[in-house]
């Protein structure tokens, strides 16, 4: 069934439904855009929420990077972020696939409509015109045929009358065939303006019109078609990032089971653990007796309370909660920040030295490969004088020679309060020989020179030297075995990790700060809580 067959007397209405359904894609683009702006605020709003709680901007070293759940709680703002480009893809997608492409669509098909119904309205017009002419040579006929009657009516009448003459009558006689003939040449005219009318109206209403309807309803119909389809691609469109917003969402699913609640704990006491020992008894002072006060302060070996380790004022009662006053005083004053600690607690202390010495010889590190390669920068220019001027070095030399004693130095500064600290004496070792063609062990100096293995330098004895060549030092034997009773990430530097159940060597005793040494079968050292295993020690 089709419009021109069975609405071939609807041109109103059919004029009337083409138009609504082009409005109908018109509001529904407009929907589609309203939808995108709303895509494009989520996303954004999302975004500079994610921006407002990453605390990215905070230096890393402060001590709640390291909690699991500060970690964690990064990564959902970063999940959160990339959610927020998903969204921001789908306004993107929507407004290119679906407002961009149909609305350039409405335009060719607003074009098209124009089009037929101009065709339909040259046509109704054209018929309008040949029904013109039909009315008018029929109205012609109808008044010349009355002529005609007349006309013969007057000429029998004439003809009848016996005071007529001759002439009379020949002449009323040759008016009514005058007459007749006119009237019979207007019925012709009239029977050929009706024959050409009816042959436009049959092509008017089976031909021409129905075609032009069928134009419009194919017209409809794609129309229809294409709006589906926008219908569809507004499901798709989001259907197409939803594996990747599961990402995210998984993403985010995981950052909450990386949460170690008994890590945290773990890096609290790692952080905060202060070394001292609890205060011991006050002893009783008989002031009857006249005891003396001062050998009674000093008949204990350990410190009578933390106002001792602290260095606060020892008339004071030691208390674990401090009491808040806004008054201001001296002691609410915080401890100035010493090069050596100093004012830390000895735990925490030991463990800034450790890592400043650790930084201090990556430092020295790379100033000492500096140092090799402008020696063997200036042997090659002192050999080949083409290639460079072994002089122009000199500056750089110096400059690397002067950076590499002021690093030893504080290196040596350094280690020197470290072992007053109690620290273990660990230190990051660098390499400071090299081997010759002849294999004698030869020393670079800082500045390029080479000096005789037979006069070490003095300033060098705190450090192991070796070359890339070196020999593994022989391991050091177990103490005893542990067994985990957590998982142990290992995140941090210096630590290894571990799996509940996994039996470990153990090589070095927690030295008080809550921290054994072990080693794994391959080779692997590291540090792990004390408290995450249970120790077995050798007899």
């Amino acid at each position: 069934m089709d419009w021109g067959t069975e609405l071939w007397d609807q041109y109103d209405t059919i004029e009337k439904h083409t138009q609504s359904g082009l409005e109908l894609v018109e509001k529904y683009v407009k929907f589609v855009k309203e939808r995108t702006e709303i895509e494009q605020n989520y996303a954004k709003q999302l975004r500079n929420l994610s921006k407002k709680y990453n605390l990215k901007r905070s230096s890393k070293d402060e001590p709640e990077c390291r909690f699991s759940s500060y970690q964690s709680f990064l990564d959902l703002l970063n999940e959160m972020n990339d959610y927020a480009g998903q969204r921001e893809l789908i306004a993107e997608n929507m407004m290119m696939s679906i407002c961009i492409d149909l609305t350039k669509y409405l335009q060719e098909l607003k074009q098209e409509r124009k089009t037929y119904l101009m065709e339909a309205k040259k046509a109704q017009q054209s018929l309008e015109s040949t029904y013109k002419q039909l009315d008018s040579s029929k109205k012609r006929f109808e008044r010349e045929w009355r002529e005609a009657e007349r006309a013969a009516q007057y000429a029998e009448k004439t003809d009848q009358d016996i005071n007529a003459t001759k002439a009379d009558v020949e002449k009323a006689k040759q008016q009514a065939h005058m007459r007749a003939h006119v009237a019979e040449e207007c019925k012709n005219d009239y029977a050929a303006q009706l024959q050409k009318y009816n042959k436009e109206q049959n092509q008017f209403y089976f031909n021409d019109m129905p075609l032009i309807f069928n134009k419009l309803q194919d017209l409809d119909e794609r129309r229809v078609r294409k709006l589906a389809q926008g219908y569809i691609l507004f499901s798709d469109t989001e259907k197409h990032v939803m594996p990747i917003i599961g990402k995210c969402l998984e993403g985010i699913t995981k950052a909450g089971t990386n949460v170690n609640e008994r890590n945290d704990s773990m890096v609290v006491i790692e952080q905060s653990k202060s070394g001292f020992e609890r205060p011991g008894d006050l002893e009783f002072e008989d002031y009857s007796q006249g005891i003396n006060r001062a050998s009674s302060d000093s008949s204990l070996g350990t410190p009578k309370g933390p106002m001792d380790l602290l260095g606060k004022n020892r008339s004071k009662n030691f208390w674990l909660f401090s009491k808040r006053s806004k008054k201001f005083t001296p002691e609410r004053i915080t401890p100035a920040v010493t090069e050596d600690f100093a004012h830390l607690p000895p735990e925490q202390r030991r463990k800034r030295l450790q890592q400043k010495l650790e930084e201090i010889c990556k430092e020295l590190q790379k100033e000492v490969d500096q140092s090799e390669a402008l020696g063997k920068m200036k042997d090659v220019y002192e050999k080949n004088p083409q290639m460079g001027d072994p002089a122009s070095l000199a500056s750089q030399i110096s400059q690397t020679t002067q950076n590499i004693e002021r690093l030893r130095g504080e290196l040596n500064k350094y280690e020197t309060w470290l072992a007053e600290a109690g620290g273990r004496g660990d230190t990051i070792r660098y390499k400071t020989h090299t081997f010759n063609n002849n294999g004698a062990h030869d020393v670079h100096s800082p500045d390029g020179a080479h000096s005789d293995e037979s006069t070490p330098d003095p300033s060098q004895a705190i450090y192991a030297e070796f070359d890339d060549d070196f020999e593994d030092e022989e391991l050091t034997a177990p103490i005893g075995k542990c067994t985990a009773m957590y998982n142990f990430p290992g995140a941090s530097e210096g630590t290894i990790a571990m799996q509940e159940g996994e039996v470990l060597a153990v090589v070095e005793e927690d030295k008080g700060d809550g921290w054994t040494r072990v080693r794994r079968n391959n080779g692997d050292e590291g540090y792990i809580p004390t408290s995450y295993v249970t120790i077995s020690l050798n007899e």
